[in-house]
This record gives C-alpha cells, structure tokens and sequence, in this order.
C-alpha cells in the first residue's frame, strides 16, 4: 500500500450559533487521531465553519481542496462523516469524479468507515448521502413551516439582534428607538441617507454588529416593516407583529415612497448647489445648471445640446444662495405660513391612501409580468394591462411626492429669531427639501455689467406658500 505523504483532513458544520468553532475542532481531532493510526502524514486541514452543505453554495474550503486533489498536490482524504463532505447526492459524483481526475486512492471516514474505493463501500457512502440529502431536505421543510407559522402569528424569528429592539426581538430599546424616529423624520424632511450615516458615525452611534452605518444598511432598517411594527416574511408584510411599533404605518409608506422616487432620480453624488433645479433663466425661461468655475460656484443658462438654453445668463451662487435663504426664514416665521398649513391632517390621510394606491399597481405589474413569463398572457395583452397601470403609478407617484414635501418644515415652523441658528446647522440636503417646500422656483433676470455683488431685483421668486 502506497504511504499517503500529502494527505487532507475535511471539516465543516452547517451553523455556529456561539461562533466558536468547536464542531470543526472536534471533527479534526478525530480525523487527526485516526490519521495517526493509518500511519497518514496530514498535509493540510480543510475547515468550512458555518457552512451548509445541502444548499449548494459554494464552500471555500471545499473548493481549495478538490483544486489540490484535482493537481494531485493531496494524494489523500479524511473525514469524520459523509454528511460532513457532503449532502447532495450529486456533489458527491462531483467529489468522486475528482478523485480520478487527480487519482486518489485513499479516502477515509471516522464514522461509518466505508472503504470508498471499494464497490460494496462506495454503495454504502452512496446511500449514507441519499439519506443525509433525504435528512436535510425535510429539516428545512420543517424549519420554513416553523417560520412561516411564526410570521403568520406576528412572532419574532430570532436570530441576531434587531437595532431599536432588545435581545427577545420584541422589547423596545427607547434609546435606539429614539435615534430611528429621529432618522426617519429627518429622512421625510429631505435628508439624504449618506447624511444620516454621516451623522450617525459622528455621534458614535454603531450598528448591532458593532460597525459604522452605511447607506445600503441605512435603507433596509428605514424602510422594514418590523420598526412599523409589522411582520415580514421573505420580503412581504404578512400582518400585525407582536411587538411595538417604532414609527407609524404611514411614516413608513412615506420612507418608501421617497426612497424609490430618489432611486428613480438616480441622484448619488452629495449635494453642493442648494437652490439646484430651482432657478430660471429670466431671458428663455429655462433652467440654470450649476456650474463650478476656478473663483466661485455658479448658476449658468447652458446651450448645450442636453440643456437647450441661451448660454447668456449667470449668478453667482452664494449671494442667491443667502437671499432666497433669508427669504425662507422670513417667511418661516410668518404666522401666515402656518395657517396655509394648517389642512395637513387630512392631507396626511392622502398621502396613505396614495401610498397604498402606489403598492397595489406595483403588485398589479408584478402579477402581470408572472403571468407574461407564464404565457398565460401574450405580449400584446401584457402591453394593453401593463400602460393604463404605469400611467396611474406615475402620476400617483407623483402626488404622494408633492403631498409629503411639507413634512420638511416639521419643527422649523414659528420659531423666531432663533430659526437663523437652527437654519444653519442643516445640511444642503435639508435645507434644499424645505426651501422647495416653499419656493416654486424664481426667475434670475439680466444683470448690469460690471456690477460687484448682486442687485436683490435679479431675483424673481414665485412662491407655493
């Protein structure tokens, strides 16, 4: 018998809850004890922790060692059970197919030690990875019953914590409670998710796992159904969660609504302009871009071909900037701006029904498409059903974006003098949403030549409140 002097030991568990471990460990003590009494020289140790091997992901590990055994670098295998190499019946004629490629000759298991190269012991390593295969395909039918009888009850899943919740997944933490109320009201307010994860980082607060927010991670908290108190099973609310909301129902369909009209937008890079989309060009009417110069930032009439204006009208951007913004604040603290304001109840009832209105056409064109995929439809009746249903998502999109614009002034209504302070401590992002909140737009009209600062008459605002 040929002496193995490359030989590889393989490990792997399906799930370590505490992280440390402990069930490969055991497993390479066994195999490291039976190497000893083969008289076996281990080469390497091959350890996939936490890792299942019944979905048919790749395996790190696993993979590393069919590439050694393929190349003949290994000229030998041991492991502690079937099930631990595999548990689909077809990785396992993979596994074999890779023994002949690299021609090895010795695999051994600690438990049920079948002499794979045998004929009698391949059929048995066989049946023990249809039973295994058999094993895990009902566990997990049991598991996804158990989840989706936990989701239909409102009950929690477990598993990790859940930010703004205690341990048991249903106690509120008021402190973390408190920051999501405060992200979301900001959000709503017209705050960008870099920003809250910006702010998020300087005030030291860090995620469940311990690490600095990002904005993908951000998205998903703010957009749950679990802060709303709701249960959500692959995706989908199902009902009424057990534990308590964070944020309302409505404030959650107003998150989501503005998350997936700025993903429509595509805006990404941090803002620097904030009246942009705001001005008007006083000579064509069309719109002033920003435009960054070597001395100054400005507002410029483009003539190019993607912006179609004249080409001959600029403002420099700070001293607008400062006027229109002086103006919000006069007109912030107008008692006059909080009676136009006063119907926002009943437009907060709006604004749930177009929310719900949003969700059901979007469900409608995800059934639609099914169907298409199905051929259940053809394209021509997909095309018919799908046109009157984007139209009337468009234009509902539409005012539920309109309708919620004003939660941007919430807290900033009536305050006075102190409102300049508070005006300056907000970022463009927010400071644009509540400047838009007002302002329609304003016209910029011809300058005099050679002027050294602005003349305030250049500036033609056509407010919405």
């Amino acid at each position: 018998m040929k002496t193995v002097r490359a030989g590889a030991i393989y490990a792997r568990i399906s799930s370590d809850v505490e992280g440390s471990g402990l069930g490969v460990a055991r497993q390479v003590q066994d195999c490291q004890r039976l190497a000893e009494h083969l008289g076996w020289t281990v080469a390497e140790v091959y350890q996939d922790n936490d890792f299942s091997a019944y979905s048919g992901k790749k395996r790190p590990a696993y993979q590393r060692m069919l590439a050694d055994l393929r190349d003949g670098t290994r000229d030998a295998v041991l492991v502690y059970h079937v099930d631990r190499l595999t548990r689909r019946p077809i990785e396992l004629e993979e596994f074999l197919s890779t023994l002949d490629e690299g021609k090895v000759r010795h695999v051994r298991f600690v438990v049920g030690d079948s002499d794979i190269m045998t004929g009698d012991g391949l059929m048995v390593v066989r049946m023990l990875a249809a039973v295994a295969a058999n094993e895990s395909a009902n566990k997990s039918r049991r598991v996804l019953r158990k989840m989706e009888q936990l989701a239909e009850q409102g009950m929690p899943h477990g598993g990790r914590r859940i930010f703004g919740y205690e341990q048991d997944m249903v106690t509120v933490r008021q402190d973390e409670a408190a920051i999501i109320a405060t992200l979301v009201s900001r959000f709503l307010a017209g705050e960008s998710l870099r920003s809250l994860a910006t702010w998020l980082d300087a005030q030291e607060v860090r995620t469940v796992a311990g690490g600095p927010w990002r904005t993908t991670t951000l998205r998903h908290m703010l957009r749950s159904g679990r802060i709303a108190g709701l249960r959500e099973y692959r995706g989908q609310v199902v009902g009424p969660a057990v534990w308590d909301p964070i944020i309302s129902e409505d404030d959650r369909k107003r998150v989501i609504a503005r998350m997936d009209a700025k993903a429509v937008s595509g805006r990404r890079v941090p803002r620097r302009y904030v009246l942009s989309g705001l001005l008007r060009c006083g000579r064509c009417g069309n719109r002033l871009y920003s435009s960054a110069r070597v001395t100054s930032r400005r507002y410029v009439c483009s003539s190019g071909p993607d912006h179609g204006g004249c080409g001959h009208m600029t403002v420099v951007a700070e001293p607008v900037e400062q006027l229109i913004a002086d103006a919000v604040l006069m007109r912030l603290s107008s008692p006059d701006l909080a009676h136009a304001l006063a119907g926002r109840a009943s437009a907060d009832d709006q604004t749930a029904a177009l929310a719900d209105q949003i969700a059901t056409d979007r469900d409608q064109l995800q059934e639609l498409a099914t169907l298409y995929g199905t051929k259940a439809i053809t394209a021509r009746e997909w095309m018919s059903a799908r046109n009157p249903i984007e139209q009337r998502l468009k234009e509902a999109e539409g005012r539920l974006s309109r309708a919620t614009s004003t939660t941007a002034l919430d807290g900033l209504i009536g305050l006075d003098g102190a409102l300049g302070a508070q005006w300056a401590d907000l970022n463009l992002d927010r400071q644009h949403a509540v400047i838009a909140t007002l302002l329609e737009y304003a016209v910029i009209t011809p300058g005099t030549s050679g002027a050294r600062s602005l003349d305030p008459a250049r500036v033609q605002p056509h407010w919405r409140f």
